[in-house]
């Protein structure tokens, strides 16, 4: 959800004193960067699984239930929190150990806890949805006035519109649903940052040790394409059938705080995979302070070097609430615990869904390429450029299983194919070297197989399901209610998506 704000009017002087203050925390950081005054400084922390989870709700008819607040007052379980859209609502799933068979009990108690929320919401007359991106959501309900009432959004709203000085304007070329269709094309404007909203993710967090993080991060960059391509679950937006990942190009135009002019000029985006390989965290934080200007400079008290000369954690608030606006697909995250300071990596790049085991395979996939990619005696990013992996992301959200993916020592190759011959095995001894069980291990890396054989993912379902309805004579906004609706049904079954038939 991010650091509550109260609603406020800026000025001028509170924007120099927040960035004198993010730039004293950046000084902080690599301060503590060179003590060694991070907690896991000198030794790897347990292995933590951490995620949070995006839903969307809708009622009885499959339309875009708005009415978190009613949600969340009837769930009444603090692990259940607000989203920017009235649609939205999220699961923060504590950390808990990843070794032996925890993976499966967390697969449990995630089932347990949105079937629980589920039976909830719907004594609302609302339903949770898992999916990247709801797919009867239209233009319309990106108004202003849908926007949830926590009046950090609203804020954040009316900065990123302070900054751009114009509407959004989503413009984007679908891929066609078969041989049968042309691309579709997206062009809208909409006078809030709601399309954001409409991008619902699942987020999987890493304590890594500090001198840990560069290797961690650059894996994960390395992988993003391969895992939108194998995960794919966000389609279709205003009755547009988009990309198979269209929560990538969606949520990079929704947030953009640069008009024309300045896209021109290179100045760089909110939402950013980056531009280089890193060798320390400082170099992401350090970009942070350079390049990208406060959307919400709140400041507090606190200097950071003295607290560090004091012997105490500094909280670093200014950091960290500049950090949340500068949408990194992979975030760097300093947090402090009991008074000690870590290390995580967020990543950013999955959608929701389709399913409980669906988002654990997810999970478990990016974990163990993550480690076994990090153990490996050569590291993949010094054997490919920068640019490949950023153009691997975008290559794989727009075209799925259907996407060719540069590889180091393969060359261009379809990602199903490079799962099934490199990348199962290598996720497999990166869980292994967690300590994750025989068991868990088989259990989820098998789902990503399953997609692989199968080249069926969340989005490769629903475009075959709305092709197939279209094809028997249903019109375009009939057929994305009666697929969500199948849709829905599958997910409460909790098969995984590849075995799911039309």
């Amino acid at each position: 959800m991010g650091t509550d704000v109260p609603d406020q009017k800026f000025t001028g002087a509170d924007r120099v004193r927040f960035r004198r203050q993010v730039s004293r925390g950046t000084e902080a950081i690599a301060r503590m960067l060179a003590e060694g005054l991070f907690s896991d400084h000198g030794a790897p922390p347990e292995p933590l699984l951490g995620m949070e989870v995006e839903l969307n709700l809708v009622d009885a008819a499959m339309n875009p239930a708005m009415a978190n607040a009613a949600v969340l007052d009837a769930i009444a379980d603090p692990d259940y929190q607000t989203e920017l859209g009235q649609f939205n609502i999220e699961i923060n799933v504590s950390p808990r150990p990843f070794t032996t068979d925890d993976t499966i009990s967390l697969e449990q108690a995630l089932r347990t806890s949105l079937n629980r929320a589920e039976k909830r919401a719907a004594a609302t007359d609302s339903h949770l949805v898992m999916i990247g991106m709801l797919p009867t959501l239209r233009s319309e309900h990106f108004a202003h006035h849908w926007i949830s009432a926590n009046p950090r959004y609203d804020l954040l709203n009316r900065q990123i519109f302070d900054a751009r000085g114009e509407d959004i304007e989503l413009d984007i070329t679908g891929v066609p649903l078969d041989e049968h269709h042309d691309a579709e094309h997206l062009h809208t404007s909409t006078d809030s940052i709601l399309p954001e909203a409409a991008c619902t993710s699942l987020q999987l967090h890493l304590r890594v040790a500090p001198e840990d993080f560069a290797p961690h991060w650059n894996a994960a960059q390395a992988i993003s394409g391969v895992q939108v391509a194998l995960a794919g679950n966000a389609p279709f937006l205003a009755d547009t059938a988009l990309w198979h990942e269209s929560r990538i190009p969606v949520f990079e135009q929704a947030t953009d705080t640069r008009p024309l002019e300045l896209k021109n000029q290179g100045v760089r985006p909110r939402v950013w995979f980056g531009e280089r390989w890193i060798n320390t965290i400082f170099d992401l934080f350090d970009e942070n302070t350079r390049y990208f200007p406060a959307l919400l400079p709140v400041s507090s008290d606190e200097d950071p070097l003295a607290t560090l000369d004091a012997g105490e954690t500094p909280a670093l608030d200014e950091l960290r609430l500049h950090n949340g606006t500068v949408y990194r697909w992979n975030r760097p995250v300093y947090d402090v615990v009991d008074g000690h300071a870590h290390l995580r990596v967020e990543n950013r790049v999955l959608p929701a869904g389709p399913t409980v085991v669906d988002t654990m395979a997810n999970a478990a996939f990016y974990y163990g390429l993550v480690r076994g990619l990090v153990e490996q005696d050569l590291p993949l990013w010094s054997q490919m450029s920068f640019d490949a992996a950023a153009e691997n992301l975008h290559a794989g959200a727009r075209a799925g299983f259907d996407s060719q993916l540069y590889w180091p020592g393969v060359g261009w190759i379809r990602p199903d194919e490079l799962t099934l011959r490199r990348l199962l095995p290598l996720a497999d001894a990166g869980l292994r070297s967690f300590g994750v069980s025989d068991k868990a291990r088989s259990r989820y890396l098998s789902v990503i197989e399953g997609r692989c054989i199968t080249r069926q993912s969340g989005s490769v379902w629903q475009r075959r399901a709305v092709a197939a309805r279209e094809a028997a004579g249903d019109t375009r906004s009939a057929a994305l209610h009666g697929m969500l609706a199948d849709y829905v049904a599958l997910m409460h079954e909790g098969e995984p998506v590849h075995t799911w038939s039309l």
